[in-house]
């Protein structure tokens, strides 16, 4: 029913673009962090301790990220929906 009520969804402070902004970011990163251990492996051989900290880099911001986008739909800020 609406009855001049508002709806259960979330309207605060974080608009769509936003959003979308920061998983672009972290993508980005992600990808630089890949490119940064691709260049590590080929000047030093492969036999290098930053290959594995930048992969490691990587695999923490997939992880932070995953962890973003299921509180962001958790929360609401993201839907369920394509708009």
């Amino acid at each position: 029913m609406r009855h001049g009520r508002r709806s259960l969804g979330y309207t605060g402070c974080l608009p769509g673009p936003l959003v979308k902004i920061v998983v672009i970011l972290f993508l980005a990163f992600i990808v630089g962090s890949l490119f940064s251990a691709l260049y590590f492996l080929v000047t030093d051989r492969g036999g290098s301790e930053r290959m594995a900290r930048a992969l490691t880099v990587r695999v923490a911001l997939s992880l932070v990220l995953f962890a973003l986008l299921m509180l962001g739909y958790h929360f609401g800020f993201i839907s369920g929906r394509l708009q």
